[in-house]
């Protein structure tokens, strides 16, 4: 199995900057891509961004130019710099990874706990 666990949510005004962070854990072979997604209430979990284990990365648009996502290969962890936030951007935000845990599995998707973001004056 392979544990997902977030930090870095909060409270911060609008234009202000957080950084979340994702740490993988368990029995991780090869994490093939992570990613951020979220979820405000009453909407559908949306894409935040994503990368994949060579670096490319995929942004939401209404994210592009304000957030950045990288990731620390050795400790199986992904983070997102959030920059300008603005109030449309509260939600609980979700890490996933696409994991495998041998040689011989296929990749498996897994998913954090969650963590709040709230941006508001």
């Amino acid at each position: 199995q392979v544990q997902l666990v977030e930090s870095g949510g909060g409270l911060v005004q609008p234009g202000g900057s957080l950084r979340l962070s994702c740490a993988g854990s368990g029995s991780i072979f090869k994490i093939n891509a992570m990613g951020w997604y979220r979820q405000a209430p009453g909407k559908q979990r949306e894409l935040v961004a994503a990368i994949i284990s060579g670096g490319s990365t995929n942004y939401a648009d209404s994210v592009k130019g304000r957030f950045t996502i990288s990731k620390d290969n050795a400790k199986n962890t992904v983070y997102l710099q959030m920059n300008s936030l603005k109030p449309e951007d509260t939600a609980v935000y979700y890490c996933n990874a696409e994991a495998m845990t041998s040689s011989l599995s296929r990749s498996w998707t897994y998913w954090g706990q969650g963590t709040q973001v709230t941006v508001s004056s």
